[in-house]
């Protein structure tokens, strides 16, 4: 370990674009001697509330989505990314970073912009399976490329992009099964269904849970991340509960660091197919029913779609969403299935990948 490192992450709008760069962080901390850290994101996304609970200091820069929308919009999108490179410029200018990671959002194109003007080399890492169109952007302007999947190299540039594996939290891989039993008041017989629809929650797949909650609860504990907005709805559920059954439902609006044990202390999830899931399932080896979110640019799909194909889970389409409850039960109840696409996850691991991409930073920025 030696050296000193500035560094700006920049990523956008879900907890997938975030997690990615502290774990890279996380790996950096043990490389360097002298970090130094940056984080540029929106003012609006899950990014600022996620930032308050490390101590890296944060600055938003404005941004706007330009996909789908109509000619008006385009242009206004386009004064605020003009606006967002010069805050990003004046960033830079003050911060003196030696390179820049940025990990996607619409954030990360003005980010992108100024770093080619500062002539900051610029490390892109691509969480999903397929690029949408910001870092399909920032990709042409950095230096290195770095992606989770080996099927993303057919869309970004091959002389410089490299397949990590996703960076996860070291306390994925070190999180203990029954320590994570106790510290959420589960005993080690029971089965337990994790239920989570990403930093943003996902109000389909709630209500879909919640309208199940009798059916699921006599065979399973739930330990349900429902996301702010549906808390109550769910919460007002589970006051009408039989006793015995609202014990044996935990609801959470969401879980920082306790989400690594929750998914540790699970037999079965249930989620949405954020890029997050190609990197934290394999890595506990969890059993999961994926549902993708449908819109977004399909980017769900194809991450649902890349685990489903090597059996590390079950995929059920946003249409197909009524037969979830019996699927779970299904899976339940069959040990030898849910040992077999446990095994199938497990194989996707890649321990190193935080620890690889941090070296490729610290080289792009020599």
């Amino acid at each position: 370990m030696g050296g000193s490192l500035r560094l700006v992450l920049c990523g956008g709008g879900t907890g997938g674009h975030v997690y990615p760069s502290l774990s890279v962080a996380e790996a950096l901390s043990g490389l360097v001697s002298d970090l130094n850290l940056l984080y540029m994101g929106t003012e609006e996304g899950a990014e600022a509330s996620l930032l308050e609970r490390t101590n890296i200091p944060y600055r938003s820069i404005r941004s706007a989505a330009v996909r789908g929308r109509s000619p008006v919009e385009v242009a206004l999108a386009t004064k605020e990314m003009a606006m967002g490179v010069r805050e990003a410029r004046k960033a830079l200018a003050e911060f003196k970073p030696d390179a820049i990671f940025t990990t996607g959002g619409y954030v990360s194109m003005p980010v992108s912009v100024a770093a080619r003007l500062a002539r900051v080399p610029l490390i892109v890492f691509l969480p999903d399976v397929r690029p949408g169109w910001a870092v399909t952007f920032a990709s042409r302007l950095a230096k290195r490329v770095a992606t989770t999947t080996e099927r993303a190299l057919a869309h970004l540039p091959r002389v410089k992009t490299v397949s990590t594996g996703y960076p996860v939290r070291a306390l994925f891989w070190e999180v203990d099964r029954s320590e994570a039993r106790k510290r959420l008041d589960i005993c080690d017989d029971e089965s337990v269904l994790l239920v989570a629809g990403g930093s943003r929650g996902a109000r389909r797949l709630n209500a879909v849970i919640g309208d199940s909650l009798a059916q699921l609860l006599p065979h399973c504990t739930i330990l349900h991340v429902s996301g702010l907005e549906d808390e109550p709805m769910l919460r007002e559920l589970a006051d009408k509960l039989p006793l015995e059954l609202g014990k044996k439902y935990k609801l959470f609006a969401y879980l920082h660091d306790d989400m690594a044990r929750a998914m540790a202390a699970a037999d079965l999830a249930v989620l949405r197919s954020g890029a997050s899931v190609m990197g934290e399932l394999p890595a506990l080896g969890l059993p999961a029913v994926l549902v993708p979110y449908p819109y977004a640019g399909g980017h769900q799909k194809y991450n649902a779609e890349y685990l489903g194909d090597a059996g590390a889970a079950i995929v059920l389409d946003e249409s197909q969403i009524e037969s979830l409850a019996g699927t779970i039960l299904a899976l339940l109840k069959d040990d030898t299935r849910r040992q077999a696409i446990a095994e199938a996850s497990r194989s996707l691991a890649k321990p190193d990948a935080a620890r690889d991409i941090a070296q490729i930073i610290i080289e792009a920025a020599a």
